[in-house]
């Protein structure tokens, strides 16, 4: 295996021969790599063609999105080789490099970088809110056209589709016995559909999403300052709420997504208040009025997606989500319930804090 991969690193415009290959993280969705050379190092990725089936499309939706942010980075005096992420390209000047069926696309490494797992302190909160709002922030005035790289993420109107396809075929047979669970969905339905019909009509306008919004996802430098946002496979046009939104459902959530306890779950307010200021503090002054009043519930809409597609995939039988066992879908559906019930209960609460600190930007 490793003279295939020095082969394919061999393809990229690196600045010096390479010397070593090494495994760098679990690779979930992407195989990664960490390439040596004499005089730098970089990420090598093969990027998983059955999550994203147009992998081009990915890689200049990519560098459509970095080209923009170096040159605002650039303009600010900063050091857009550390604060944005950097393609490189291959030989050939393509984006990525095909092999047979797998696609491999390449980065600057970015040496003296911190990443976190988990936001455990107040402060890392704020400054995961920071990372994403300063993301959006930068990308507020970007117009240029983006792939949808994976269809009708987000896009709960497709969501519905999707679900009442999986009740009409009932394939696992489970239907009857989630009747309970599927009425949290119908009860829901006029009101996420209003939401996103927002999105439709313009009144909550597109802009340049991460969609993969996870504290891992937001580098450091030694002072513990944000450098920069990584992990553009995702980035797509939609609303930037969705962003917040699917930030506060991981942050807050003081139980495990899969947690058989429900006792265990709810949304941590605290958790709430800090994220939010650090993202107000960056977004705050480019958001419409709109996109401000909607904040709070673009929470309640992003985990309200994730019950629904938890229990539709326990409908259809588990074939999207890897299960641990039998019910892992089911129980996963009724964590996040929970958590959105838990919202649901704050949401005053969330809407008064995001009023409080508008008032500050």
């Amino acid at each position: 295996m490793n003279d295939r991969l020095y082969d394919i690193a061999n393809q990229f415009c690196f600045d010096a021969p390479v010397v070593d290959i090494a495994t760098l993280g679990q690779g979930f969705i992407n195989d990664t790599y960490i390439v040596t050379t004499s005089k730098s190092r970089y990420i090598l990725q093969r990027k998983n063609h059955n999550i994203f089936p147009d992998v081009r499309a990915m890689m200049d939706n990519i560098q459509r999105v970095t080209t923009h942010l170096k040159a605002k980075v650039r303009a600010e005096g900063g050091d857009p080789e550390r604060e944005v992420l950097t393609v490189i390209p291959t030989k050939t000047g393509e984006l990525c490099y095909n092999e047979g069926d797998n696609f491999w696309a390449a980065s600057l490494y970015i040496e003296g970088s911190i990443t976190h797992d988990t936001a455990d302190t107040p402060q890392l909160a704020f400054m995961g809110g920071r990372g994403i709002g300063k993301f959006q922030a930068m990308l507020a005035d970007f117009t240029e056209p983006l792939a949808e790289v994976i269809k009708g993420f987000h896009n709960i109107r497709w969501r519905f589709e999707q679900w009442d396809n999986a009740l009409r075929e009932d394939r696992a047979g489970r239907k009857a016995s989630v009747a309970t669970e599927i009425e949290w969905i119908e009860s829901r339905r006029e009101q996420m559909l209003a939401f996103w019909e927002m999105v439709e009509r313009g009144i909550l306008p597109m802009r340049v999403t991460h969609n993969d919004t996870k504290l891992s996802n937001i580098l450091f430098d030694e002072n513990e300052d944000v450098l920069c946002v990584i992990d553009l496979d995702t980035v797509m046009s939609s609303t930037s709420l969705n962003d917040f939104g699917d930030a506060i459902r991981s942050y807050t959530n003081t139980g495990a997504e899969d947690d058989t306890d429900l006792s265990r779950v709810s949304m941590n307010i605290d958790t709430f208040r800090h994220y939010t200021s650090g993202y107000l503090a960056e977004r705050g002054a480019t958001m419409t009025e709109s996109e401000r009043e909607w904040l709070a519930f673009s929470a309640l809409y992003i985990t309200f997606e994730q019950v629904l597609r938890f229990l539709m995939d326990y409908i259809d039988g588990d074939t999207y989500y890897k299960v641990a066992y039998p019910t892992h879908n089911l129980v996963r559906a009724r964590a996040q319930h929970r958590l959105l019930e838990s919202m649901e209960q704050q949401y005053a609460t969330m809407q008064a804090i995001v009023r409080e600190l508008l008032e500050r930007v």
